[in-house]
């Protein structure tokens, strides 16, 4: 049982039809941010590391909930972990 878990973990997510359509109508930029929301980085956070305003990092978040039909962040930080593009203690 403990290998299987292992493997889950090493393994990549390859994302059904529907989801891989979903992803695809992410930017680049919209994708770092998903990436960023599924580590659990504020606004202001992203903002720092992507070098653009908070209005820019809300617009972008915006963005990323639409078009992955998500309802708010905490839905996206579970979207990025089910969907592999984030690992639990994964930097």
């Amino acid at each position: 049982m403990r290998r299987r878990r292992c493997l889950a973990r090493a393994t990549p997510v390859e994302p059904d039809p529907e989801t891989a359509r979903r992803l695809a109508r992410l930017t680049g930029r919209e994708r770092e941010v998903l990436l960023l929301l599924g580590r659990g980085l504020s606004n202001a956070e992203i903002a720092g590391r992507l070098h653009v305003g908070e209005a820019t990092v809300k617009t972008h978040v915006g963005r990323v909930l639409d078009n992955l039909a998500l309802r708010d962040r905490v839905h996206a930080v579970v979207f990025a972990f089910d969907h592999g593009r984030v690992r639990p203690g994964g930097r």
